[in-house]
Formats: C-alpha cells, sequence, structure tokens
C-alpha cells in the first residue's frame, strides 16, 4: 500500500537499502570528461599527423630548420638608420623589431587622443562638429586599411608632398616633402633622456598621490594634476641643462636633409593610416562608454555647477574609460598587427626584414616562426599592460 501510494506521488518505490547510484553510461559528469578527452585526443593525433607529416618533407627537401641563418650577412640595408649590409640577419631583426615598436607605440598614442576626441565630438550639441565627427568615422572605418594604406602612400606622400628642392619649411624647424619629414631632434644619449623621463614621471606620480592625502587631510582643493605636470616640466628642464643636451634643427643639404631626426616616408604614411584607421574605431568605442554612464552622474555634475569641460574631464570620460578599457585593449592589439602591413609599403618593419631575409636565402618556416613569436610576445605584452589599467580602473564592490 505504502509503496503504491508512493509510487502515485512520484517518489522513488525502491526499498531504503537499495542502491540508488547512476549507471556510467548515464553519468553526466562522467560522459563530459569523456568527451573532452576524446576532442583532445582527436586534435593530439592531426598535430601529430601535421607534425610528422613537417618532419618529412623537410627531411626530403633538406631544408635546414635551425637559427643558424640569423648569423648570415644580411645582404641588404634599412633606410633611415646606418644599418649596414654586412651586419648579421639577428641585427636587421633587432632593426625590424625597433620599427615595429615604434610605429606601434606612437601610434596607439595618437590613435587614443584622436579617437577620444572624434567620440566625444560625435555627442557634441553643435550641429557641425557632430555631423563632421560621425562623417569621419563612417568614411575611415569602412575602407579596407590596406587600401587606405596604399592612398596614403602613393597619393599623399609621394604625390601631393613637393619634391625636396620645393620642401615645405614651416616655422624654419620642419622639412616636409616626398623623401620624408625632418623634425627637430636632441643631441646626446638617448637613454640618459630617458632615464631622466622615467625619474620625472616617478617623482611627479609622487607629489600627485602626496598632494591628493593633503586634499583628503584637509578639504582643500588637491590640484594634483597641476602640480604633477609642474614638476615633471620643471625636472626634465633641470635634467636637460645638467646633462648640456641641445636642440638640432633639419636643414635642406641638397637631395636631402640634415640635422634632426627625419621619419621615412614609409613610416609617415604607415602612422598616419594606422592612427585614422584605429580612432575611427575608438571613437564608436568611446561614444558608447560615454552613453553607458548613468545620466544621473552628468545630473550631478550640472548640479555642482561645473562646465562641460570639467564634467566630461572630471566626471564622464573616467567613468567611460572603465567600460571602454578592455575593447580599447582590443583596438590596440589591431593595432600592432595591422602594422604588418607596412610591408606592401617597404616599411621595415618585421614583416619586410623576414620577407627580405627569405628571399636572400634563409629558410621560410624558422624566419616566419621568429616573426611570429616576436608579434605574440609584443601583443602579450599589450594585453598585460591594458589588464593592468583595466584593474586598476575597476570598480571595487563591497
Amino acid at each position: 500500500m505504502k509503496t503504491r501510494l508512493a509510487g502515485e506521488l512520484g517518489m522513488p518505490t525502491s526499498p531504503p537499502g537499495a542502491s540508488s547510484r547512476i549507471p556510467i553510461w548515464r553519468n553526466v559528469r562522467f560522459l563530459r570528461v569523456l568527451f573532452q578527452l576524446a576532442v583532445l585526443a582527436i586534435v593530439g593525433a592531426i598535430l601529430a599527423w601535421l607534425w610528422n607529416n613537417y618532419q618529412l618533407n623537410v627531411a626530403r627537401s633538406s631544408i635546414p630548420t635551425n637559427l643558424d641563418f640569423l648569423d648570415n650577412p644580411a645582404n641588404f640595408t634599412i633606410p633611415g638608420n646606418d644599418f649596414d649590409q654586412s651586419q648579421p640577419v639577428r641585427a636587421a631583426f633587432v632593426e625590424g623589431f625597433f620599427n615595429t615598436l615604434q610605429v606601434a607605440v606612437v601610434g596607439i598614442l595618437l590613435a587614443t587622443v584622436l579617437g577620444t576626441l572624434v567620440g566625444i565630438g560625435r555627442l557634441a550639441k553643435n550641429f557641425l562638429v557632430r555631423k563632421i565627427a560621425a562623417a569621419y568615422v563612417e568614411v575611415i572605418r569602412n575602407l579596407p586599411l590596406l587600401v587606405l594604406l596604399t592612398f596614403m602612400n602613393l597619393a599623399v606622400v609621394l604625390q601631393t608632398f613637393p619634391r625636396i628642392e620645393d620642401a615645405w619649411q614651416p616655422l624654419d624647424l620642419f622639412v616636409i616633402s616626398n623623401r620624408g619629414i625632418a623634425i627637430p631632434w636632441f643631441l646626446g644619449s638617448a637613454l640618459n633622456i630617458a632615464g631622466v623621463l622615467l625619474l620625472a614621471l616617478v617623482i611627479s606620480l609622487l607629489v600627485r598621490k602626496l598632494r591628493q592625502n593633503y586634499s583628503d587631510r584637509t578639504g582643500k582643493p588637491s590640484r594634483d594634476v597641476l602640480y604633477a605636470v609642474a614638476t615633471f616640466t620643471a625636472l626634465l628642464i633641470a635634467g636637460w641643462l645638467v646633462l648640456g643636451y641641445q636642440i638640432e634643427v633639419p636643414i635642406v643639404d641638397g637631395r636631402s636633409t640634415s640635422g634632426g631626426l627625419r621619419l621615412d616616408p614609409s613610416f609617415f604614411a604607415l602612422l598616419v593610416a594606422l592612427v585614422l584607421y584605429t580612432s575611427s574605431q575608438i571613437a564608436e568605442i568611446v561614444r558608447g562608454s560615454i552613453l553607458a554612464v548613468p545620466k544621473g552622474q552628468a545630473e550631478a555634475a550640472d548640479a555642482l555647477a561645473l562646465s562641460g569641460g570639467q564634467k566630461m574631464r572630471l566626471v564622464i570620460l573616467p567613468q567611460a574609460f572603465r567600460i571602454a578599457m578592455p575593447a580599447l585593449g582590443n583596438q590596440y592589439l589591431n593595432l600592432i598587427k595591422n602594422s604588418s602591413l607596412g610591408a606592401s609599403i617597404s616599411y621595415f618593419e618585421l614583416t619586410q626584414i623576414a620577407q627580405i631575409t627569405v628571399g636572400n636565402g634563409s629558410p621560410a618556416v624558422p624566419a616566419f616562426t621568429l616573426t611570429l613569436l616576436v608579434y605574440l610576445a609584443i601583443s602579450l605584452v599589450t594585453s598585460l599592460v591594458v589588464n593592468f589599467f583595466n584593474r586598476r580602473l575597476a570598480l571595487v564592490e563591497r
């Protein structure tokens, strides 16, 4: 009677001592683990098959797979520096690494600033500013980057810029021609000035922290940014004077320029194309992040009688960048990887160096494997930096 009643109520009818263990072929947890192991085994088998085929083909064709080619003479020169063709391939890859790093760092900084300004402009109350920013975003981000880069190189740098004989010289400080852009530069050790910059940055950040603590104790305005900028500028000027640095202004010297720092035409074209393209993506990220900030924050800023600039700088943008940081990190990584398109306009970054090296007889697989690993290392370091700032900007909830 109890058993029948329990069955009608949907309760288990087995006796208390009976086993309730689920059969292994019906155990969901076991089946999930088994499926994952099966997929892992299949992937491992495919990789092993590909590796075996690779070894057989390499042995059959007698292609070297080591990195001994790095000790061979490069047999090519790199424009814009004193690299000699008798130097080893290893030195050429180092130059390519620094060229890639140069365009990536400068491009990220400029694209962030320009993208932020355009993103704010898309939300401006001024009709003209809003429409110009919208047109910029809609046109640039819908163009293929390679087409934009080729246009920038052929139509702007090589055709619009004047010949070296008729070079533009704004304020007698710059020399702009189709042979590149020469800018004023300092005379002295780059390592020493980098040390001065780092020291000035650390001390200015410490001063900002002290001013913030002072404001917390006294309730007075901290003006931490003003004090930090003043400290940084003063230390930089003091270090400049103590180390005896001087500014060298470029001049036209025959068919070239002398003095200052000359930016190669391909570097300028690549940098501008990357900045324009990436900033159009960043502008949409910034615009969406600003719209995602609760409206109550803007209303509170208005209640405090903050100006439009103060409201954006002190209230809206700090919260917007908390939202935007992960997406900005993706754009930074895209800019780094897109810098490899510089090979199409003969900018000597990592990809171009690898292509020329392989064309001169070096083995392709180890050369491009080394290139891939260097790009991977740059991207991973960039991800670490972005994740650090993302954690610093994240709101900590109790």
